[in-house]
C-alpha cells in the first residue's frame, strides 16, 4: 500500500466527479487503502445524503477491493502523541482527523486529501500533492 484516501475523495468518488475516480483508479495500482474512519463517515453521509443505495452500493463494491485499516493501539498511541502536540502549540483539528492522520503515520501512508490546511499541521504526516 502506498496510500490512504481521505473521506472527501471517497465522498466524490461515490458521487461520481471524474477527477476522484480518474485518481483513484490510476492509484489502485500503486495500493490504496481506508482509514475506520473514513469507513464510518463514509457510511453516514450515505445513509443521510441523497441516492442511499446507489451510492451504498458503489461504497461497497469499493471497499471490497481495498484495505479498511483499523484503529489499533500502535494507532490510538500516535494519536495521543500527535493530539497532545497539536493541543500544547494551540492548533488542534478534530479528532476524526487525527485518528486518519495517525493511521497513515502508522502504516507509512501517503495521505490523499483536499483538507491540506488542517493535515499540514501534523508532523511527519506525508500528504500528496
Amino acid at each position: 500500500m502506498t496510500y490512504l484516501v481521505d473521506t472527501d475523495y471517497v465522498a466524490d468518488y461515490l458521487k461520481g466527479y471524474q477527477a476522484a475516480t480518474s485518481l483513484l483508479h490510476t492509484m489502485l495500482s500503486q495500493g490504496i487503502s481506508i482509514s475506520i474512519i473514513t469507513f464510518a463517515e463514509a457510511y453516514e453521509g450515505i445513509y443521510y445524503g441523497h441516492n442511499r443505495e446507489q451510492h451504498e452500493q458503489g461504497f461497497r463494491q469499493f471497499v471490497s477491493t481495498i484495505p479498511v485499516l483499523s484503529i489499533t493501539r500502535s494507532v490510538a498511541r500516535r494519536f495521543a502523541h500527535i493530539r497532545g502536540d497539536l493541543r500544547a502549540k494551540g492548533l488542534l483539528i478534530p479528532d476524526a482527523d487525527l485518528y486518519i492522520a495517525a493511521t497513515a503515520i502508522h502504516h507509512n501512508l501517503t495521505l490523499l486529501t483536499r483538507n491540506i490546511k488542517d493535515y499540514q499541521r501534523i508532523q511527519h504526516l506525508k500528504i500528496y500533492k
